[in-house]
């Protein structure tokens, strides 16, 4: 495309993309503020700056998402596989149902995976992870060799602190390069835990706006966060009340569903035994963090990971079911290039009645009991309408 426009040969473009030096590393979140509005309970997101706190870059406040009327179109990206776990390609509109809050809707929009997709890379490099991070690394470029040509990635890595190796491009040099870059070993002295959840809210908040067609977060972490003090206690989940101006985990999921971002969640601990695809199937609609999780033999880590996975939609991965971590991620890019978008808009009998509350989605192909489908089991309304 670039050739085209300057009139440049192809080889000579491609000679210049592959000169590209990567940019510096920028911690997203340096100077960050979390401040919770009062009246509507959502999270804003402000920087400290030379005039003070103001918003954030590239997102001023998650209510920027926020329906502008009593119609809104609904974006929901699925996944449709055979019981081996193999995407189903040639579906048509026609093939799918969809339903919000249980009532169908007709569908306006489909795409069959023609828009290219941004594909976030977030990588754990606290020391817990130091043993597998070669690997993860391997995995990570086998990710990028298997997405389209048209596709964009971007590079994120995090211990205690956030950092933005690169952000998207579609140049495959420098994906390669940035992933080259994140070193587990200097983030040694990044002390104070991992923040594995404000690493991903960070990453959809600072990167994602704006952006169209599939958009994927793939997570490669030990689950093991040590920033929000969850437990299996639900009330974990949410703002306590002796500091409301923090991130919570309501609030992270609160954005994915915003903004239509599936995430792939590799863990490299160990599958529990009980939490089996027929399992999680089966729990498809019902939420993972409740106590009875530890009687299950599942950790409240790994409850976690799932359930951002089951909201969000997407797939939960275990480093060690596969060959390698790097056909997973190969798994992963075949899984996003195959998905399916389905549009509808959503009417709201009473817009104020419908601020601040989810509503379930799901997605059915009617006389096909040999696929399963992935998506997104929620969207967010939030309170605040945009201005």
């Amino acid at each position: 495309m670039i050739a085209l426009a300057t009139g440049l040969p192809v080889g000579a473009a491609s000679h210049r993309k592959q000169k590209e030096k990567l940019p510096k590393i920028r911690e997203l979140d340096s100077g960050i503020v979390w401040r919770r509005n009062r009246k509507t309970g959502e999270l804003e997101v402000l920087r400290k700056g030379a005039r003070g706190e103001v918003p954030a870059r590239d997102a001023e406040t998650i209510n920027a998402h926020a329906i502008r009327s009593t119609t809104q179109m609904v974006a929901v990206t699925c996944m449709v596989l055979t019981r081996d776990g193999l995407p189903v390609p040639g579906l048509k509109r026609s093939d799918f149902r969809v339903y919000d809050d249980g009532a169908p809707q007709k569908i306006a929009y489909f795409d069959a995976s023609a828009q290219p997709a941004s594909v976030a890379i977030v990588i754990d490099a606290s020391p817990s992870v130091l043993p597998d991070s070669d690997e993860m690394k391997q995995a990570a470029d086998a990710l990028i060799g298997a997405l389209a040509p048209l596709d964009q990635a971007a590079v994120v890595d995090f211990a205690r602190h956030t950092y933005l190796q690169l952000p998207f491009t579609d140049v495959r040099e420098l994906m390669l390069r940035a992933v080259a870059r994140v070193n587990v070993r200097a983030l040694a002295g990044d002390t104070g835990g991992s923040n594995i959840y404000e690493a991903v809210y960070l990453t959809a908040h600072e990167l994602f706006r704006g952006r169209t067609g599939r958009k994927a977060i793939v997570l490669l972490t030990d689950g093991q966060d040590s920033g929000m003090g969850l437990t299996l206690d639900p009330q974990s989940e949410r703002p306590r009340p002796t500091d409301l101006n923090e991130l919570t985990w309501n609030d992270l999921v609160e954005l994915l569903a915003a903004q239509n971002i599936q995430v792939f969640a590799v863990s490299t601990e160990n599958r529990p035994r009980i939490m089996k695809p027929q399992w999680l199937a089966a729990h498809r609609d019902k939420t993972l963090i409740s106590p009875g999780a530890l009687r299950e033999g599942i950790p409240a880590y790994t409850a976690f990971l799932a359930e951002l996975v089951r909201r969000a939609g997407g797939q939960l991965y275990f480093l060690n079911e596969a060959p390698t971590l790097a056909d997973t991620f190969r798994q992963i890019a075949q899984k996003i290039r195959a998905e399916y978008t389905l549009g509808y808009y959503a009417e709201f009998k009473s817009e104020a009645a419908s601020r601040g509350r989810w509503r379930r989605l799901r997605v059915e192909l009617p006389g096909d009991p040999n696929v399963t489908i992935s998506n997104r089991a929620a969207y967010y309304v939030p309170v605040s309408p945009v201005q």
